[in-house]
């Protein structure tokens, strides 16, 4: 199946899993904590400098964003940051509502990508979202951003260790080093991405 990622447009912002797309095709959803450039390698990946806003205050998606790809029953879904944004505590709960609840009803999701800085990887909240694909039995790929700030010795010294420890998580789990910055590993995620998706389409 070929997927143009760089015609992926925004399609809408929804506080709630109610007010989300038709949930037909399928969609790959990003997790992971506010600070972890979660916008900015989804602009990388679609080639756009700007598809997914990007800020330097950590935690501003704050809603379920859905951007379409090819005809729009293939979607990336943009999922609040967790862990870090400095906002009410009911906001937080009420971020943590709308993720779980997508995570569960969402029919059309093909698999889910954690992003996790490569200098501080698998936090907790990183642990319970690949634990919950794990029991759901839904693809995982981690991706350890934010690559270039460390030199390629500690990097796939970092990837080894990771790998091992997420065999015990997710054992179907993959995990790649990306850097949007230096643009690498983009081919990687996107050839995930398209045999995900690419059961629906054939």
């Amino acid at each position: 199946m070929n997927i143009d990622f760089r015609q992926a447009s925004f399609l809408t912002s929804v506080p709630e899993v109610r007010l989300a797309p038709a949930d037909e095709g399928a969609e790959v959803a990003f997790a992971g904590r506010s600070n972890a450039g979660k916008s900015s390698a989804l602009n990388a990946i679609t080639g756009q400098r700007a598809l997914a806003r990007t800020s330097k205050t950590p935690g501003r998606t704050r809603q379920i964003n859905f951007f379409g790809l090819n005809d729009r029953r293939l979607r990336l879904v943009d999922l609040p940051g967790y862990g870090y944004a400095k906002v009410p505590q009911a906001v937080k709960e009420r971020w943590q509502r709308a993720l779980a609840e997508y995570l569960q009803v969402r029919r059309s999701l093909r698999g889910l990508v954690v992003l996790s800085d490569v200098r501080h990887p698998l936090t907790d909240h990183d642990r319970q979202m690949l634990e919950w694909c794990a029991d759901a039995g839904l693809p995982a790929h981690l991706l350890l951003t934010k690559a270039d700030k460390l030199k390629r010795g500690p990097a796939a010294n970092t990837l080894l260790k990771v790998r091992r420890e997420l065999s015990q998580i997710h054992p179907e789990a993959s995990v790649q080093l990306f850097s949007a910055l230096k643009k690498t590993g983009i081919d990687e995620v996107r050839a995930i991405l398209v045999e995900w998706m690419g059961a629906e389409t054939g």
